[in-house]
């Protein structure tokens, strides 16, 4: 074969082929996806009122108002600290009353929360005390449960309580109910999971923070793997993606970076978490299931 019609047959392979949920299938036409939905995931706001947290937080909502998006998830950490054992009733009102001042500016957009290990007062005088635990949480997240799903524009929407027995785990309430919500999905259904702790993840290898049960969620999801499934979590402040059987996993960091304080410093004196600078993540999705993921960093 000559060298021009080698090149020709290679294009024309090259031509051929189209991406399935990131796996390059020869012979597959291309086909045109349309978007119907853009997202906004935060996490890990942790707002307080040190540090100018609210107006760096509202700074950061203006920018990703620009972005045209349809709502927000949001992945935990909402407040700065509810969890420890020094922490007062006053100190955990007066996060969660900026936060409600927060989202009461955004109210023109939906906002559908998840549950992070810093958000509930353990420390109530005792377990009957209206503030105590999760339900106080949901209350002021105004989400319908801990856990639950909805459906948008063709998504089918899970977000999960991860903050159980162990941390970073289900419950067996709740893993009976997500068994059943993924069993009464058609195929082809594309999923969008929403978690605070990852459930898989890269950076956890470093940092640790991983799902102690993704091997059961996991084999779950491969026994759905007949559907389109994506996750996202924060709780490690890191950014990374992987995928796994064809699901995929993006953990976008935190908003609140260091917790708004200052972090290492990069050559442009910028500040980092590590290796992840604070942001937040815009994100696509498309009728074919498929998802485009951008971590946007800022610097407020």
């Amino acid at each position: 074969m000559k060298r021009r019609e080698l090149l020709k047959n290679i294009g024309l392979a090259a031509g051929s082929i189209a991406l399935s949920g990131g796996v390059a299938i020869a012979g597959e036409p291309k086909l045109k996806r349309k978007r119907v939905l853009r997202i906004a995931h935060i996490t890990d706001v942790h707002i307080r009122p040190e540090y100018d947290a609210p107006n760096r937080f509202r700074k950061c909502m203006e920018e990703i108002k620009k972005h045209k998006i349809d709502f927000f998830l949001n992945g935990g950490d909402t407040i700065y600290a509810a969890d420890y054992n020094h922490i007062t009733r006053e100190r955990v009102n007066e996060q969660w009353t900026i936060w409600n001042e927060l989202r009461n500016e955004l109210s023109s957009y939906e906002m559908h929360s998840c549950l992070g290990n810093h958000d509930m007062w353990w420390a109530s005088p005792d377990k009957h005390d209206p503030m105590h635990g999760k339900d106080h949480v949901v209350k002021q997240l105004g989400i319908p449960n801990r856990y639950y799903s909805f459906d948008k524009n063709g998504w089918h929407f899970i977000i999960l309580d991860s903050n159980n027995k162990n941390a970073g785990s289900l419950d067996d309430e709740q893993c009976r109910w997500l068994e059943e919500d993924l069993a009464k999905l058609t195929n082809g259904t594309p999923i969008m999971c929403l978690s605070h702790y990852p459930i898989l993840a890269v950076c956890t290898i470093l940092d640790g923070g991983n799902h102690t049960d993704s091997k059961y969620i996991t084999d779950l999801f491969y026994k759905h793997k007949d559907k389109r499934i994506t996750c996202l979590s924060g709780h490690i402040h890191l950014q990374d993606e992987a995928e796994y059987n064809g699901v995929q996993f993006f953990c976008n960091g935190a908003l609140s970076g260091f917790w708004w304080e200052e972090g290492d410093k990069d050559s442009a004196g910028k500040s980092f978490y590590k290796q992840t600078p604070p942001g937040y993540a815009i994100i696509d999705l498309f009728d074919d299931g498929t998802v485009s993921n951008q971590y946007i960093a800022h610097s407020y």
